[in-house]
């Protein structure tokens, strides 16, 4: 297992130095040079084993051996046993062709965890082994900023910096960041919206010399262990549907901003995973939606929706599908998305738009539709959906046939967005863990919207 770049001027790196690097230094992503073959009999073999066993399988494709089976045994488990479920993402059924995939039983309450949890331990791994200074830098809408501090506080050899919008996350995600103590965690709550803070993260990893002088580490989707990470649980989801229902191939629906949970179910299917249709569920931020249907990659108007963690309009692993739609052409991947950052957008059409349209579906989930879920699927089933996994859930109920099984992404717990859940007219018991959080004291600085603001407090900071 090698990793290349999208924009085809790095490679072929291993592992550990594909996980290091982030960012590609090209400006690109990486991404596996082959995609790994699961075999019909491997995956049947799967079938039969628990979450942390299927890690250690899925992993082992793309490590390389880099790290000894005893040691990535090691930061499996230390990763998964924080989670407040044994199965870590349990699959729940809402109807007869639609089920839940819960991924927010991990110390956050929400799917970052999944990934992240993971990630901590790996940069701990390599810092304590390789000796390594690590410097993480990222930017949220809302929930990887937490996960990743959560992964990575107090840790030796690790500093962490999380941009976030200032006022455009949900009270408790901003509690989460900024309520941790630790030394080596900064929060910078930036003055504009997660496109403003994304943008200026992908400034600063292209900027080699300021990279390798303050040895940055990438914590967003823009990492491929993210992607990497977040593929088990569609294996892990396919296999419990087939043991319930023996449904030979599944849907999923996935509320997506960045494209990267999405794109992590694409690799599955590439993988082999026998999935149907990949549902692509945004919110009125619906620049994905608007590709997938018409074929048009053009940010609009920046909205402020109940469904905050899903507020992007530049979706970061977008390059990542378009390297895979364009053929593997690198070099085409290059134009394209110089041209957008000349032009703002990129179109595609005839057969290119037609493989889009087998890939996804798409749709659009409105404030007032997200919300009428909600309350729907409380009253019907006695289910409290948070506003982005109620926004999977409609995706999904547009594009129900009646014949096919659809498993939603549930991706965080409704008390992370209690602002939509009381216009609802709902009221809902915190768990402890969040309750706590409102007796913190805050710590966070607050910054102007300008790259040399942030450059200012990472050098202080670093």
């Amino acid at each position: 297992m090698e990793f290349i770049s999208t924009r085809g001027n790095v490679g072929k790196i291993g592992f550990i130095d594909a996980f290091m690097m982030g960012l590609a230094n090209d400006g690109g992503l990486l991404v596996p040079h082959q995609i790994p073959a699961v075999s019909a009999e491997k995956l049947q073999e799967w079938q039969q084993l628990g979450y942390q066993e299927l890690v250690f399988e899925i992993f082992s494709l793309y490590t390389n051996g880099e790290i000894p089976d005893n040691e990535l045994l090691e930061l499996i488990a230390a990763s998964y046993s924080t989670f407040r479920d044994p199965e870590v993402t349990p699959v729940r059924k809402l109807k007869d062709d639609l089920y839940l995939l819960e991924l927010f039983h991990g110390p956050t309450f929400a799917f970052k965890d999944i990934a992240l949890q993971f990630m901590g331990q790996l940069y701990t791994y390599v810092a304590t082994k390789y000796n390594k200074k690590i410097h993480i830098l990222g930017a949220t809408s809302g929930d990887t900023g937490a996960s990743a501090i959560e992964g990575v506080k107090g840790k030796d050899g690790i500093k962490i910096c999380i941009l976030h919008p200032h006022g455009k996350v949900s009270k408790v995600q901003e509690l989460q960041m900024t309520t941790i103590q630790e030394d080596n965690v900064l929060n910078l709550s930036v003055d504009g919206n997660f496109d403003d803070c994304q943008r200026m993260i992908k400034e600063l990893f292209a900027d080699l010399d300021f990279k390798s002088r303050h040895h940055l580490a990438a914590i967003n989707s823009i990492n491929f262990v993210r992607i990497m990470a977040q593929t088990v649980y569609y294996f892990y989801a396919y296999f419990q549907i087939v043991k319930q229902t023996g449904a030979a191939v599944v849907n999923f629906s996935v509320p997506t901003g960045n494209f990267g949970d999405i794109f992590a179910g694409y690799l599955a299917k590439r993988m082999g995973l026998p999935i149907g249709k990949l549902i692509l569920a945004t919110n009125e931020n619906n620049i994905l939606e608007r590709f997938v249907l018409e074929g048009i990659y053009k940010p609009g108007d920046f909205r402020i929706t109940y469904s905050p963690s899903m507020d992007i309009q530049v979706a970061s692993n977008f390059e990542r599908y378009l390297y895979y739609v364009l053929g593997e052409d690198a070099n085409q991947v290059q134009q394209l998305m110089e041209q957008f950052k000349a032009e703002g957008q990129i179109t595609v059409s005839g057969d290119m738009l037609a493989q889009v349209q087998t890939d996804f579906g798409a749709h659009g989930v409105q404030g007032q539709q997200c919300l009428d879920t909600i309350k729907h699927y409380k009253e019907a089933t006695g289910y409290l959906l948070d506003p982005h996994s109620a926004c999977g859930v409609a995706a999904a109920d547009k594009y129900a046939d009646g014949s096919s099984i659809t498993v939603s992404l549930a991706t965080a717990h409704p008390a992370k967005f209690n602002e939509a859940i009381e216009l609802v007219g709902i009221k809902q018991e915190f768990p402890p863990q969040i309750s706590a959080l409102f007796e913190k004291e805050q710590r966070q600085t607050r910054i102007d919207g300008s790259l040399a603001a942030v450059v200012r407090e990472l050098e202080a900071f670093y």
